[in-house]
């Protein structure tokens, strides 16, 4: 089944590129794979979450979905440089940053919102890195980078 079946099936449609807040394009193709900018949690114009994970902040479950949503935006991205979302074989890598409470260490848990959501996309399995910091831009609870490989 193609990707843009797959996402129609889904009930997903993608959104428009985030527009770049720094010096900085949202994706680029090298060679056979597509590697995206930090995508933030952004949708219809706002961030879904801010803040940090721990203690009395973000709950878990809260930055599960901005990671989602970071990732639908960089697949967002990665499509537009790559003629279309088919021309997309599959995730290699996934760097999620999770701006945390320097007591919270769930932010595996938190990035799995990429990951889920990436592996229901393409149906397959994908290295990762969930890094903790102390604050990500426009105090963004969730950042997170994706590299595809090219059809």
């Amino acid at each position: 089944m193609k990707v843009s079946e797959r996402l129609a099936k889904m009930g997903i449609e993608l959104p428009a590129v985030v527009p770049p807040v720094a010096a900085y394009v949202p994706a680029l193709v090298s060679g056979q794979t597509v590697r995206t900018s930090g995508q933030l949690p952004f949708r219809a114009g706002e961030l879904l979450a801010t803040g940090q994970l721990g203690d009395e902040g973000v709950a878990i479950e809260t930055g599960y979905e901005a990671a989602k949503q970071c990732a639908l935006n960089a697949l967002a991205a990665a499509a537009e440089v790559a003629g279309g979302v088919d021309n997309l074989a599959g995730v290699l890598k996934v760097t999620g940053f999770v701006s945390s409470k320097p007591e919270f260490y769930a932010q595996p848990a938190v990035v799995n919102g990429a990951s889920e959501f990436l592996g229901e996309v393409f149906g397959d399995q994908h290295i990762r890195s969930a890094v903790g910091v102390a604050a990500l831009p426009l105090n963004a609870s969730v950042e997170v980078e994706v590299e595809f490989a090219l059809a």
